[in-house]
């Protein structure tokens, strides 16, 4: 549309100055250092106008190689950008190895093959090829090697969905000395880190997750108690038991899992009547059920002062099943056969557990009441029991 206006206003010019050069053609002289040239103003017009296309022409010319080459690479990257669809619709669509070589193939024309070897190690690995699933995440790296980081990333997470967690450690370690605080890479190794019950590692980990955007602060919650819980499980002494407690950040020194790991860890170490003072003040406090059982398990060098404590609590406390087990577990301690069984017939009442259920039939053992025992046992394994195991069926002789 532009070109037509352009070619009708120059046919108009050119009517136009026809009408006046034809009517008086003008005379133009030119003198430069004794040379002198004359001719017409026509002429004059003539020779400028093919002095510009000369010059068009000329530059049309020198141009020429240059956008031959670059209409040469818009079409090479079009057909790569055809057959990189073509390999990833393949590849969604299931067929791993006819999408995987249309990936591969369109890398070598690609301006930018990094997402083709990817893609490509991504169907490889599908396929569960894991050596051709390398060689392109090879090829991705030395053809983009600012990418290594991607590289290794996805490397690492094709590591972890086959298992081999050795090798993903030792990958996602490499991402971590590249660059320091890479927050999927630290992500990845809390992850690995909790599989492997590392929780050393994890432990000297967690600082460095704290600000990580890509971990949910539950997720972060939970690793943190799990590798303090574990520091007190471990504990020899009441030494370490301190040492571990101590790392215990104050905001989560209220987890239960942790509380009785480390009054846990203070039994062990032989410290019965400290623990037996601190659960009474965490109770009096705060009346929390795993700590009530808990304190049925202290073995204080006074079991009759001991009693009467969780027997003033059930003043208040009356139908609390873990209060009524803690009762009946110090009343076994203090030999008071029969008041141990009404609290644990009450406690089988209000809520039966698998260790109710022992405690019971230990009772009933020592009672001499060994077939009620044995009932007692049979009740609290099938609580645990996942399913009913089948009988087990006669051997006929032959």
């Amino acid at each position: 549309m532009k070109f037509g206006i352009i070619v009708v206003l120059a046919l108009f010019a050119s009517a136009f100055a026809a009408h006046f050069l034809l009517a008086d053609p003008g005379y133009v002289i030119i003198n430069f250092r004794g040379y002198v040239i004359e001719m017409s103003v026509p002429v004059l017009l003539g020779l400028a106008v093919v002095l510009v296309f000369a010059i068009w022409l000329v530059r049309k010319i020198v141009l020429a190689p240059r956008r031959l080459g670059e209409a040469a690479g818009r079409y090479r990257s079009a057909r790569s950008g055809q057959k990189l669809t073509r390999g990833m619709i393949a590849v969604a669509e299931g067929n791993l190895a006819r999408g995987e070589k249309m990936l591969a193939r369109a890398a070598s024309t690609s301006d930018s093959p990094l997402f083709n070897y990817l893609q490509a190690a991504r169907a490889a690995h599908l396929q569960g090829r894991d050596e051709r699933r390398d060689e392109w995440l090879r090829l991705a790296y030395s053809e983009t090697p600012e990418a290594a980081n991607a590289v290794l990333l996805t490397q690492a997470e094709f590591q972890l969905d086959r298992g081999q967690n050795e090798q993903a450690l030792a990958t996602l370690r490499r991402v971590d000395e590249n660059s320091k605080d890479h927050a999927h890479a630290l992500s990845l190794l809390g992850r690995l880190y909790f599989e492997l019950e590392d929780w050393d590692s994890l432990g000297e980990l967690l600082p460095r997750l704290k600000n990580n955007k890509q971990l949910k602060p539950e997720t972060l919650g939970a690793w943190t108690t799990r590798v303090h819980k574990e520091a007190l499980d471990r504990a020899a002494d009441g030494l370490a038991v301190e040492t571990a407690w101590k790392a215990v950040a104050r905001a989560h020194r209220s987890d239960l899992s942790l509380l009785e790991a480390y009054y846990g860890g203070l039994m062990r170490a032989g410290e019965h009547d400290r623990v037996e003072k601190e659960l009474a003040a965490a109770l009096r406090s705060e009346w929390r059920g795993p700590l009530v059982r808990l304190f049925g398990l202290v073995e204080s060098g006074d079991t009759t002062r001991q009693l009467k404590r969780a027997e003033g609590w059930l003043k208040n406390h009356g139908d609390d099943p873990d209060l009524l087990l803690t009762a009946a577990r110090l009343c076994l301690r203090n030999e008071l056969w029969g008041k141990a069984r009404s609290y644990l017939e009450t406690v089988l009442s209000l809520r039966p557990t698998p260790e109710a259920y022992q405690e019971y039939g230990s009772l009933l053992n020592q009672m001499g009441e060994a077939d009620a025992a044995a009932n007692a046992y049979r009740d609290g394994l099938g609580m645990v029991a996942a399913e009913p195991r089948p009988a087990i069926p006669h051997m006929e002789n032959g």
